[in-house]
């Protein structure tokens, strides 16, 4: 009889896992939460601040964090072979996507309460792409070996321990995300039933899920073509829930060869497609205060679903400003959708906004100078979306207006990117 000697190793490694959380649970009354440092329900137990000055004192010794990473992977799937199926074909995206990880979690540690939601989204998330917690001990046996590789003499010990510190937090996070998150699919089936261009590199597609599918406005989904296995990119949703169950997004054509490409030219409508869960944490909130929405590019999608739900549940009185950035006349791509709202909402003012990188690049654009030129903000409620740039010169801006943070609204930059 001949044996599969990976799918043995891979079978060990899962038993392996489930019996130490076993074990785990039956010596701690508290559970597994208290086997490695984290956010505890009593406050903070890890030290993210520590590890985060003595990490970026020696940040020199990995970076550019593209060689290291490839690296981690070569090193991983050389090790354990069977991993390579969980990964698109090209791993370009997933190696950026990474490293972005990387920088905001370094960025963050001093801000545990900040990253823990994320990280626990991003846990419930990986489940569609049947990750198991067993998987997370493989990648943090090649990132340090990755490490050391990269570091060469320069490392530590102590310079080591701090990195898994941090991965094991985030680990922990994204391991209690997946189960808190085990009553809901990793995923839901979905069928286009339309698809229609707005310019050369933007398409609006709807789709219906064969089973309801519950997010709020402002919120996003990863999605996955069948033309690309394995391969998720985030789109927010474009309209509030409705009653028939189909959901909007806006697609620009971004990366040749990219989940964009293949939504935008090569769908059609009866394709099917696989949404991830919805995630995000920029959504509407109940305040009578007047609303400023922000959005560049196709950025603008999730603020036209707030703009539904708020047309639903205005208070009385309340107004709205929805300023538009993009590159060109032309890359104002709804702009069509956009006069309809402001002709239906008198309460509503529309601005576009051209020049600069507004539309898709991450630079900024004109948008802060173009709100730097009205009065006052300082009583609104902001929602700001688009590239992760744009995003940061806005809220700068806002922030420098006297509007203050708790009432800036937008998803981390980290989960901002789009393919």
């Amino acid at each position: 009889m001949k044996i599969n000697t990976r799918t043995d190793e891979y079978d060990r490694l899962l038993a392996r896992h489930h019996a130490m959380r076993l074990r785990r649970q039956i010596l701690s009354p508290e559970g597994a939460s208290a086997a490695r440092p984290a956010i505890g329900p009593g406050g903070t137990v890890y030290d993210g601040y520590g590890d985060q000055q003595l990490i970026m004192s020696r940040l020199d010794l990995v970076t550019p964090f593209d060689v290291l990473i490839e690296q981690l992977y070569a090193f991983m799937f050389q090790r354990r072979p069977y991993l390579r199926a969980l990964f698109p074909e090209s791993m370009e995206f997933q190696q950026d996507h990474l490293a972005r990880m990387f920088r905001y979690l370094i960025e963050n540690l001093h801000r545990l309460d900040h990253v823990l939601a994320v990280l626990r989204q991003l846990g419930g998330d990986h489940r569609k792409l049947g990750v198991w917690p067993a998987h997370y001990h493989a990648f943090e046996e090649a990132l340090a070996v990755a490490l050391r590789s990269r570091a060469g003499a320069g490392w530590s010990v102590e310079l080591e321990q701090a990195w898994l510190r941090m991965l094991r937090f985030a680990v922990k996070a994204m391991v209690d995300g997946a189960e808190s998150a085990i009553t809901e699919p990793p995923y839901w089936h979905g069928q286009v039933v339309g698809h229609e261009r707005r310019g050369p590199d933007v398409a609006v597609l709807r789709i219906r899920t064969g089973q309801p599918y519950p997010y709020r406005a402002g919120q996003y989904a990863t999605i996955e073509s069948p033309l690309l296995p394995h391969t998720w990119r985030q789109y927010s949703m474009a309209c509030a829930p409705r009653p028939d169950g189909v959901l909007e997004f806006h697609v620009r054509r971004t990366a040749a060869g990219g989940v964009s490409e293949a939504l935008v030219e090569r769908t059609r409508a009866g394709d099917a497609v696989r949404l991830g869960p919805p995630r995000g944490v920029m959504t509407a909130v109940d305040d009578p205060r007047d609303v400023l929405l922000v959005a560049g590019g196709t950025g603008l999608a999730p603020l036209k679903a707030i703009l539904g739900e708020l047309a639903e549940r205005r208070a009385r009185g309340q107004r709205a400003h929805l300023f538009v950035g993009a590159r060109s006349q032309a890359d104002l791509y709804d702009r069509e959708a956009l006069a309809r709202l402001s002709g239906r909402f008198p309460w509503l003012e529309v601005t576009p906004v051209t020049g600069g990188g507004a539309g898709s690049e991450p630079g900024p654009g004109p948008l802060p100078d173009a709100l730097g030129e009205r009065p006052d903000w300082s009583e609104h409620i902001a929602y700001v979306s688009g590239p992760p740039g744009m995003v940061g010169a806005v809220r700068a801006t806002l922030l420098a207006s006297g509007v203050p943070a708790d009432r800036i609204h937008h998803d981390p930059l980290v989960a901002a990117a789009r393919d």
